[in-house]
């Protein structure tokens, strides 16, 4: 998997958040799953450490995934990409709008494009993005965004949303 974060801050909290899920509790390098934040803040080793090894899920920014693309001595890295990745995730989709939004749609277009895998799913999150009316009419909604952005069909069946509950325990 490739997530795209808007902001480093998010790929850094993320990174934490995946270190307690899938690395905690597991024996030194035993853990089910190997990810790495790549955005640019890595230095120099830890750099060589990800294209050497690419893991399963790379958590970066877009800019970063651009460069990626593009930069010679980064294809191992887009190499694994094309033979394992399944999932791409753009997190925060709200964010990506106007000429950015465009450019960033464009970039997921060349990705897609250079894994050349037709099951590769695109996910994007964003806890702002849906407009007015019923849940339908939202679902709707955003399949259009989200069928422009990815350059794929999108089903409004496949828009999921979260609502909260109250949840009461007796003791």
């Amino acid at each position: 998997a490739i997530v795209v974060y808007p902001m480093n801050a998010l790929a850094n909290s993320q990174a934490k958040e995946l270190e307690k899920f899938l690395c905690l509790g597991y024996p030194e390098g035993k853990a089910p799953v190997t990810f790495r934040r790549y955005t640019g803040q890595e230095r120099d080793e830890e750099r060589q450490e990800i294209l050497a090894n690419p893991p399963d899920i790379l958590l970066t920014n877009y800019v970063m995934l651009e460069l990626l693309l593009t930069r010679p001595y980064e294809k191992k890295i887009v190499n694994a990409a094309r033979e394992r990745l399944q999932f791409l995730v753009l997190d925060e989709m709200h964010t990506y709008r106007g000429r950015q939004g465009a450019d960033v749609a464009l970039l997921v277009r060349r990705l897609r494009d250079v894994c050349a895998n037709p099951h590769l799913q695109c996910v994007g999150t964003s806890a702002t993005l849906a407009g007015s009316g019923s849940f339908a009419d939202q679902q709707r909604q955003i399949a259009e965004v989200a069928s422009r952005f990815f350059g794929a069909a999108v089903k409004p069946e496949r828009i999921i949303g979260e609502t909260l509950r109250l949840s009461l325990i007796h003791i």
